[in-house]
């Protein structure tokens, strides 16, 4: 069943606005749009398992491997003495995208630190960009959370996988245990140690005036590893054509944890039918409430349009 299908604390308005009708994809002869979906410090697969198929629906769905923790292309780069670092993966992305694609412009929706990596792209790549959607984007703002490195540092895989959901459920033993797992592989921890080591306290706030294409964020209410959710919403503002929404009850996994809801904004803004929002997803109203007050913010004009 899907997670949100089962949550009694998903509000009802917006339960009623996914349940509107669908708009039905129209494929011309040249085929689907490609999505290119990039992940975070968690793998591919780990990332969008919840969002795949459903995207794939009217999208040409892409997900390009440019972080695998034990793959040979990783451990050559880290054996000549190079650092991992946001560069060096969106030189992967590039060239992923020149290579097997080769169809701009192209559709992203990427998370966490995998956000960073594409507006590095994106700004760097003028006409190659469509649209963006960017789910809980590290890097706006302020410090970062990383429990990876205390998870591995301790061996407390279920604070490391904890603390990235908002609801326990999703945190179950299978889910700890896959992590245990892979974290007895040396290679694969060295590799996760090293990108830990060349990402961490990085940041793109100084590109967000630059990126030319419509973007979409996406928060988490209940974030841990942003340490300043409303800060990163204002510096999210800096992006010229912007809408944000903010998710209630939700932490850093978005994609996973509200995945229909996730794939419903990701569906309607690609093809630019997300009209009016549930008021419980209004940005604006999160930060009254994170601000504790009742007046108008800043960012109400980039709010987007609420039904009455």
């Amino acid at each position: 069943m899907d997670p949100l299908e089962s949550s009694p604390a998903m509000p009802r308005r917006v339960l009623k606005w996914l349940d509107l009708p669908r708009v039905r994809p129209r494929l011309g002869g040249e085929g689907r749009k490609p999505l290119i979906l990039v992940n975070g410090l968690a793998e591919q697969s780990e990332s969008w398992f919840a969002n795949e198929r459903s995207l794939g629906r009217r999208f040409d769905v892409k997900l390009p491997e440019i972080l695998v923790y034990g793959g040979d292309a990783l451990h050559r780069w880290i054996d000549a003495g190079h650092d991992v670092t946001v560069g060096y993966l969106a030189r992967r992305l590039e060239s992923y995208l020149d290579e097997f694609v080769q169809r701009p412009p192209y559709h992203f929706a990427a998370s966490s630190l995998g956000c960073q990596v594409v507006l590095t792209y994106a700004v760097a790549n003028p006409g190659k960009v469509d649209r963006l959607v960017l789910i809980c984007p590290s890097g706006f703002h302020g410090d970062e959370n990383l429990p990876m490195i205390d998870g591995v540092r301790r061996s407390r895989y279920d604070s490391l996988v904890g603390s990235v959901f908002h609801e326990a459920r999703f945190a179950d033993e299978r889910l700890v245990g896959a992590f245990e797992r892979k974290f007895q592989d040396r290679r694969w921890k060295k590799g996760v140690l090293r990108t830990l080591r060349g990402t961490v306290g990085h940041s793109v706030e100084h590109l967000l005036h630059r990126v030319d294409v419509p973007t979409l964020l996406i928060w988490g209410a209940e974030d841990q590893v942003i340490s300043d959710v409303p800060g990163s919403i204002r510096a999210g503002s800096r992006i010229p054509d912007v809408r944000q929404v903010v998710i209630p009850r939700c932490g850093h996994a978005p994609q996973i944890e509200k995945s229909r809801l996730v794939n419903q904004l990701i569906d309607r803004f690609l093809i630019d039918r997300l009209h009016a929002l549930p008021r419980a997803l209004d940005v604006g109203r999160f930060l009254n409430a994170a601000a504790g007050t009742s007046a108008t913010p800043r960012l109400a004009a980039t709010s987007p349009a609420l039904p009455s």
